[in-house]
């Protein structure tokens, strides 16, 4: 059984045949995915899939690329959706210094903000973290995020940098880059990361592992990213399927036979 800790299946690109592809997923061994949120729309419609897919939960939260959107209102709108069993995680939250779709300052006060909330909530956070790591672990610290928790999605830092992470009590996710060719970083987090803090996923429709690049993805490719990361470290892969499960069922608190 595996569970896949990130994907995006409101995206567009999922719009033609959506429900073909949750029935492969099932087909494939994957037994539960989160469904992080990027904006207020959005919001709306993964909430709506988690109550049409048994499988699908929902994590709520505004992405830095979407900051600019960020008011007391989208907070507000969080708090009333969370309501909801299905939401088990506020995210897809954090900051994106390589684009700056929206304006640092305004990322760093939405980041700061969904904390607060996921503390109010008591809800793991899902973070976003690309070219800005400093400024997002110094959030984390001076908002005391450690006593929220949550993990980092799609890790792509050194060792260095996830020691960071592994220290403010954070979970470290990887996905398809771990199977790219010449991914130094992520093969060295996969053998650095304690298998007790790692959770898998796909960023489904991006990031879609070796052999099928440049495909979309989903989560019937998470196999071969436990497959990988069992090579990198040596062990079985029924044993990294089952730990991995076992991390994501305990942080977003999933009531399955994990």
């Amino acid at each position: 059984m595996l569970i896949d800790s990130h994907a995006h299946y409101d995206d567009e690109r999922f719009d033609i045949d959506r429900d073909e592809v949750m029935k492969k997923i099932i087909s494939h061994g994957v037994a539960a995915v989160v469904n992080p949120s990027t904006n207020l729309a959005s919001m709306r419609k993964v909430l709506e899939m988690s109550e049409s897919y048994d499988f699908l939960y929902a994590a709520l939260g505004i992405h830095p690329h979407e900051a600019v959107e960020f008011s007391n209102s989208s907070l507000d709108a969080i708090r009333e959706m969370s309501r909801s069993g299905k939401v088990v995680a506020i995210g897809e939250v954090g900051l994106d210094y390589h684009y700056d779709f929206s304006p640092r300052e305004t990322q760093r006060e939405c980041f700061a903000a969904h904390i607060g909330l996921a503390g109010e909530l008591k809800l793991p956070l899902i973070i976003h973290d690309r070219d800005a790591h400093k400024d997002v672990i110094d959030i984390i610290k001076s908002e005391n995020a450690n006593f929220t928790g949550g993990v980092f999605h799609c890790f792509p830092g050194s060792i260095e940098m996830a020691r960071e992470v592994l220290d403010a009590g954070f979970y470290i996710s990887l996905g398809g880059t771990v199977t790219f060719k010449n991914a130094r970083k992520p093969v060295e987090v996969a053998k650095y990361i304690p298998i007790d803090r790692l959770l898998v996923e796909t960023d489904s429709p991006y990031m879609t592992p070796v052999p099928h690049r440049g495909k979309r993805n989903d989560s019937g490719y998470l196999p071969l990213i436990v497959q990988k990361i069992a090579e990198i470290r040596n062990m079985e892969v029924e044993q990294v399927a089952q730990v991995t499960t076992e991390n994501t069922c305990r942080l977003f608190n999933l009531h399955l036979s994990c």
